[in-house]
């Protein structure tokens, strides 16, 4: 059964964020602490784990995603060296950027997109962007009160501002916070990297937690700057797109009217 094409919600979930959400507790333990103490090669095992992942996913989606895949892989190489090396945002167990990581930016870009796309998951959009949104206020608030988490809880925020303006990107980033705080949660519990006691260990106004809940906000840069760099090879196909949305958008009005 097609993924996007599924009735089902609970099978597009399991297809997409499910598989992925396994491949993240299974990939990021290769790299965890304890693996550390019974290998030195740890981080290169979990590298090639990812690489094979990445190749399997790769080979099955179309033209369009693996030029995105490619991009964000890209863009994810960029942004690690940024934050993490020349910032001092976060700190990966080697004090390195994994090469496992930026291929996993892609992977999670990619699942995300397919549940967000998938027909059943889509019929459902406002029961589960509701849904969504309530359980990212509370996990937030949670943060904020019991850990002292007011980096986070800022993102959090500020993420939800800018989606009320964003419906149709609304339900991709909602999922894309979920999948970030468990792979945040699972990677920070393994000590494959960590998070400094206040946002980029400079601001002591704005203590942290380790992760920081709402720090999806930096992967939607990653989301963003990977739709642009397709935009940019093929502006014609895009440029086309929308005038076609604009069409259909006009004729609901219309008809409503």
């Amino acid at each position: 059964m097609s993924l996007l094409a599924s009735k089902s919600p609970i099978y597009a979930t399991v297809k997409s964020l499910g598989a992925l959400f396994a491949f993240i507790i299974t990939g990021l333990f290769i790299d965890s602490s304890y693996m550390a103490e019974q290998t030195k090669n740890a981080q290169f095992y979990a590298n090639i784990i990812i690489v094979v992942g990445f190749g399997l996913v790769f080979l099955q989606v179309n033209k369009r995603v693996k030029e995105q895949m490619i991009a964000a892989v890209i863009i994810a190489v960029l942004g690690e060296y940024l934050f993490s090396i020349a910032l001092g945002m976060y700190t990966y167990r080697l004090e390195n950027v994994p090469h496992y990581i930026p291929i996993g930016h892609a992977l999670v870009y990619v699942a995300v997109l397919y549940f967000s796309k998938a027909a059943s998951i889509k019929k459902n959009k406002i029961k589960i962007e509701r849904f969504l949104t309530i359980f990212i206020l509370i996990y937030a608030t949670v943060f904020l009160i019991f850990k002292n988490d007011v980096f986070g809880f800022v993102m959090t925020i500020a993420t939800l501002l800018i989606l009320r303006k964003k419906p149709r990107e609304r339900l991709f980033y909602l999922t894309m916070y979920i999948t970030v705080a468990y792979l945040e949660i699972i990677g920070t519990t393994y000590q494959c990297w960590w998070w400094p006691s206040t946002a980029w260990n400079t601001i002591p106004f704005l203590p942290s937690h380790n992760p920081p809940s709402g720090i999806s906000l930096f992967y939607f840069l990653l989301d963003l700057g990977t739709l642009w760099l397709y935009k940019q090879r093929h502006r014609i196909t895009w440029s086309r797109m929308k005038n076609i949305r604009k069409l259909r958008e006009q004729d609901i009005f219309l008809k409503e009217l």
